[in-house]
């Protein structure tokens, strides 16, 4: 049976928002933004929205960028190109001071509305309103479907979740596949009054209740109307604009039951991409039907000399020496010394490789070569790119550790982060 796909690309359009600080993921977030973080070890968190909007048969994207966006910009620029013949395109529309509104994003409402002068000339009939740091493969085809079929003037993606997650979400109910109730946040005394029918199966492992995954479809017109006049000084869409809107207009729920995580915070972030390495994960990487797509390196194959791996990802370009990798994520360009054991751990590797000279002069400066050294023993640690890691270090991160922030590194949950570009000296232990 072949997948559900928009046929009709002038159907519906895209708008992915670029996120704000990203404070919560900081120091990942320090010189990036947050959808520009590297997942996966050769992939960034946007590629997530954009390959699932290709999949589903939605070619139209605008990404909405403000907080450190010049890399994100250039992975979007460099990556996403498309024949001369299709209508297909990523566009990029950055925060902007204009007569009219001279104040930068206030909230997801308001970086949708700065943008409507840019998306206004573009036809549709939906606009499909994404976030752009979330990790899950979703077919938007088939909500669409649900909104049509529904006759709905806004559709939000729920998810089934636990007594113990649903604090940390906006909670719905829903009657005959239309959202009648929303709250933010419940405490926790409050959560026997949300519970709801997300299906047996749902049921059996204690999700009984539906929290909003900030994915929505809007027609076209009533959103344009909403952000300009009835809710013309909204800022967020979540706490706003959703919530109001439930009692006066047809809201539908597309309840989704597959993986999903929002990755806000270094903890989320660690533990998604560690996920990654297991027999079968709940994100699945080789999916015929679901492809993640990034910008083609042409990168050599990753070369591999005396290493004993368990549950590992290895990514193209690297050039691996170690004794020991095991339940760990490698990122392109990584070079790992002999006598070196990883565990728990995610390397994002290096922009590029080191000339001959310039390990001469790394050489004679004392300074480590790009990429783990020799004799190193790294565990429950996030690498990230380029870093340079000298000999005989000592990283073990966990529980034992308090939280800590300097120039090398950030210790954050018991997970250590060497910041990019880090210069990690020999024999250095944490």
């Amino acid at each position: 049976m072949s997948k559900r796909t928009i046929s009709d690309s002038s159907e519906i359009l895209s708008v992915i928002l670029g996120g704000g600080a990203g404070s919560r993921l900081s120091p990942l977030t320090s010189a990036r933004s947050k959808p520009a973080v590297p997942v996966a070890g050769r992939y960034r968190l946007v590629d997530i929205p954009i390959s699932n909007c290709l999949n589903s048969g939605v070619g139209r994207m605008f990404v909405l960028t403000q907080y450190n966006s010049a890399s994100l910009n250039r992975h979007i620029k460099n990556t996403y190109h498309f024949s001369a013949f299709s209508k297909a395109f990523v566009d990029i529309l950055a925060a902007e001071q204009t007569p009219d509104n001279p104040a930068w994003f206030q909230g997801t409402a308001d970086a949708v509305r700065q943008g409507l002068r840019h998306i206004a000339p573009f036809e549709s009939e939906y606009i499909l309103i994404l976030s752009g740091d979330q990790l899950y493969q979703m077919n938007f085809a088939e909500m669409l479907d649900n909104h049509k079929k529904l006759g709905a003037d806004i559709s939000i993606a729920t998810i089934p979740v636990g007594e113990r997650e649903a604090p940390e979400f906006g909670i719905l109910k829903s009657a005959n596949g239309y959202i009648t109730s929303f709250v933010e946040k419940p405490k926790k005394e409050l959560l026997p009054e949300w519970i709801s029918d997300t299906g047996a199966l749902m049921q059996s492992k204690g999700r009984n209740h539906l929290a909003s995954m900030g994915i929505y479809i809007f027609n076209r017109k009533l959103l344009f109307d909403l952000l300009k006049t009835e809710f013309s000084r909204a800022t967020d869409f979540g706490k706003e604009i959703i919530p109001a809107t439930i009692n006066k207009y047809k809201v539908a729920s597309f309840q989704y039951e597959g993986y999903w995580t929002d990755i806000g915070n270094i903890y989320s972030f660690f533990e998604a991409n560690l996920a990654l390495t297991q027999e079968l994960p709940d994100f699945n990487l080789f999916d015929n039907d679901n492809a993640i797509y990034t910008r083609p390196r042409m990168l050599p194959p990753a070369k591999i000399s005396g290493t004993k791996m368990d549950k590992a990802l290895v990514s193209e370009g690297s050039i691996i020496n170690a004794s020991v990798i095991e339940n760990s994520v490698i990122g392109i360009r990584s070079r790992i010394g002999h006598h070196t054991t990883l565990i728990s751990t995610y390397v994002m590797g290096s922009d590029y490789y080191e000339t001959v000279t310039e390990l001469a002069n790394a050489h004679s400066k004392q300074v480590p070569p790009l990429g783990i050294g020799e004799n190193c023993y790294i565990k429950n640690a996030i690498l990230d790119k380029n870093v340079r890691i000298g000999n005989d270090v000592k990283i073990v991160g966990g529980s034992h550790l308090e939280n800590t922030d300097n120039s090398l590194l950030t210790v954050k949950d018991g997970i250590v982060v060497v910041k990019k570009g880090a210069e990690i000296p020999n024999g250095f232990v944490l």
